[in-house]
């Protein structure tokens, strides 16, 4: 396959900003995901868990075999991955941050058989039973999509599985279809979160994703939107943070607290509208 190089520097310039920052909105387990509601009187922290729950339960792991977790973030599905389900965990992250903090993680807790890499997937080419990737699929671009789900059926078994959590993006004719209006500041919107958020990122459509995963031999066994829950998760983070205002302006800046503040009130309000969706993919070879 192509020697293709991670998009490290713009998923660094975004979470390496500041654990700290992070930690200020985000809950314990320091998930920067859409949460499950479960329950009506869930906590955010509660939420988060079910998330990582529901996304492992799709997977039929069982002890001793080895998931792939591409794009692990702090590490949180790792660790109940590790724990709940006995399996051999392998996290890949771009960020210097989220690498450390994982490999502290993993030394404090005493875990064994779990290994987080500062690698991509392009990188990765060896054999795991399982991969669940939950928020990374929105920075690795349509014209990587052919070769991330070819390189993720190559290296699972005849029974492998693959749980794939992205936001979703529409196109205009498809927004129509949905009755989903787009004004111009929906389209500033979109430029701001590309230029000064998630720079390089882009959003797949669903056919899409199902039609490339086909492609490379993946069935799709089920879909399933979370879009209520992210416009809650964002609200919840929001207000976290406006609670913080204070703190997060001196670890950062003013113009940083203001940015992240337009990027989670902004994204909840798309998500509430339609112009964003949230969707679990069910992936099986």
């Amino acid at each position: 396959m192509t020697r293709l190089a991670p998009f490290y520097e713009n998923v660094q310039s975004h979470y390496d900003l500041s654990d700290d920052f992070y930690r200020l909105f985000l809950d314990p387990s320091m998930t920067y995901s859409c949460a499950y509601f479960q329950r009506e009187n869930m906590s955010l922290e509660q939420a988060q868990s079910a998330k990582i729950d529901l996304s492992l339960g799709k997977l039929d792991l069982t002890p001793g075999q080895t998931l792939l977790d591409v794009g692990c973030g702090w590490g949180a599905t790792m660790f109940r991955a590790a724990t709940r389900y006995g399996v051999h965990v392998i996290g890949l992250t771009l960020s210097h941050n989220q690498y450390d903090h994982v490999r502290h993680e993993i030394e404090r807790r005493g875990l064994t058989g779990v290994e987080v890499r500062l690698q991509g997937w392009e990188e990765f080419d060896e054999r795991v039973d399982r991969i669940v990737s939950i928020g990374a699929f929105e920075h690795f671009r349509r014209e990587r999509y052919e070769e991330f789900f070819a390189r993720c059926y190559g290296n699972l078994p005849p029974d492998g599985r693959m749980l794939l959590h992205t936001i979703i993006g529409h196109t205009l004719a498809d927004l129509r279809r949905l009755g989903v209006p787009v004004t111009r500041d929906d389209a500033r919107f979109h430029i701001f979160i590309r230029r000064e958020i998630f720079p390089g990122g882009q959003l797949p459509q669903p056919a899409l994703i199902t039609r490339l995963a086909g492609q490379s031999g993946f069935g799709t066994e089920q879909i399933q939107s979370l879009r209520p829950d992210y416009a809650r998760t964002l609200d919840l983070w929001t207000r976290a943070l406006q609670d913080n205002r204070a703190t997060a302006e001196r670890i950062t800046s003013p113009e940083t607290y203001s940015r992240y503040l337009r990027y989670l009130t902004g994204s909840a309000d798309h998500f509430r509208t339609g112009h964003l969706d949230v969707m679990q993919f069910t992936l099986a070879k």
